[in-house]
């Protein structure tokens, strides 16, 4: 059994003072399956009420509403998490594995999983791919995924901030680089372009000493639930090659990253921003004290700011582009 306890700080400053600010956070880690949130806090500056809801899909969310003028907005998400061991996941299935997936499909709800998305569309460049990567329905669904998450892991080259958290998987298709949004996005189209139901999965990824996680580890982490037969969602995470077992903590699930941005929302005026991002994650095999404080340091050293482009647009109440993009 292990425990973690996590820290998400989310900074955005304004350029000049804006009049309001509505937003929507999924931070708050889910219960379900080998884990169980034991304890979450949002706290927001300006001070504000937030309100809570449980989407379609069962992540948990906050909203909020900032009606007075300020120049900057800090969200700080802190949970105590407690996973337990689940088993190995076999090397391969049984020889009817594929009419086993189909069957599961047909009598399940899955369209959503299997339908192309906005992020994880099926274009000419992803149908190339698949032909480069051999993804077809042969051996057993299992295997395929396997193979195609140390596939995508030797094929990408992980580059942070080379590109940007709305950027369409043919851009990091054509140059053969991105993040871990990318890596999931991408795995996620080839998985439907076979009907096999794959889900992003937004999250946090401990790493301790021994571990050589390609991705960065002071940022929010992505990727993705693959249902196989006989063994349910499992995860699979291309961007480092490995299982998503022990050390990835899940916080939202959905088609893909539009349904589970850690922030989204709007802000009334018009001004530039900058966003700065520092996630903070601790494991120990016992439980924490949930009364435990964890003070926000003046200058947290681990604070990393995002490559942020300047807002063009001018209209009264704009969209915040400047989202976290899941490295």
């Amino acid at each position: 059994m292990n425990f973690y306890s996590i820290r998400h700080l989310t900074r955005f400053r304004y350029s000049r003072p804006i009049s309001e600010s509505i937003m929507e956070t999924r931070m708050n880690p889910r219960s379900d399956s080998n884990q169980h949130c034991l304890t979450f806090s949002l706290s927001v500056s300006p001070r504000c009420r937030v309100f809570s809801y449980r989407d379609h899909l069962g992540n948990n969310v906050q909203h909020f509403d900032i009606p007075g003028e300020h120049t900057q907005l800090v969200i700080v998400a802190e949970s105590v998490v407690e996973q337990q061991p689940l088993p190995e996941v076999p090397r391969f299935l049984a020889p009817d594995a594929w009419s086993a997936l189909d069957d599961l499909i047909d009598t399940g709800d899955y369209w959503e999983m299997l339908l192309p998305s906005a992020f994880a569309a099926e274009t000419p460049a992803l149908v190339e791919l698949a032909a480069k990567l051999d993804v077809t329905r042969r051996d057993d669904p299992l295997m395929v995924v396997q193979e195609l998450n140390q596939r995508l892991f030797e094929y990408f080259e992980y580059v942070p901030r080379s590109t940007r958290v709305d950027s369409p998987i043919d851009e990091a298709i054509l140059n053969g680089r991105g993040v871990c949004q990318d890596f999931a996005h991408t795995m996620i189209a080839l998985l439907r372009h076979i009907r096999i139901p794959a889900r992003y999965v937004s999250g946090y990824l401990y790493r301790s000493r021994e571990d050589h996680d390609r991705s960065t580890p002071d940022a929010t982490h992505a990727w993705v639930d693959v249902l196989l037969p006989h063994l349910g969602w499992v995860g699979f995470d291309p961007t480092n090659n490995l299982v998503a077992h022990h050390r990835h903590i899940r916080t939202a699930v959905g088609r893909d990253y539009s349904d589970v941005p850690p922030t989204h929302g709007v802000f009334r005026g018009t001004t530039d921003s900058e966003l700065y991002v520092a996630v903070q994650v601790e494991a120990s095999d016992l439980p924490p004290a949930l009364d435990r404080k964890l003070p926000i340091p003046d200058d947290w050293s681990v604070l990393v700011e995002r490559a942020q482009q300047p807002i063009e647009r001018t209209q009264a109440l704009i969209d915040l582009q400047q989202m976290q993009q899941q490295q």
